[in-house]
């Protein structure tokens, strides 16, 4: 997420921890969307990168953070029924 700041850190990982917690039907509070949201975004920029994907500003950064956060809940939805 470059360019945003550490408050936009924050704000965008609380939105995309909530759309991912709505998304895979989840209840967290607010402290865990945005841990959520905040892993999820690094989650998806190294994915973003992987794949070539160029994102900037807030959109681009809260879609992609969305996407991580997504792929974070899955996947710990994925070890938690083990």
């Amino acid at each position: 997420m470059q360019g945003v700041g550490i408050i936009g850190w924050i704000i965008i990982g609380i939105a995309a921890g909530f759309v991912a917690e709505k998304v895979m039907k989840r209840d967290h509070g607010l402290l865990t969307n945005l841990l959520v949201g905040v892993v999820g975004a690094l989650l998806g920029g190294w994915i973003a990168g992987l794949i070539g994907f160029s994102f900037g500003g807030w959109i681009g950064s809260f879609i992609v953070a969305t996407i991580g956060a997504i792929v974070l809940l899955f996947l710990l939805g994925l070890i938690k029924k083990r």
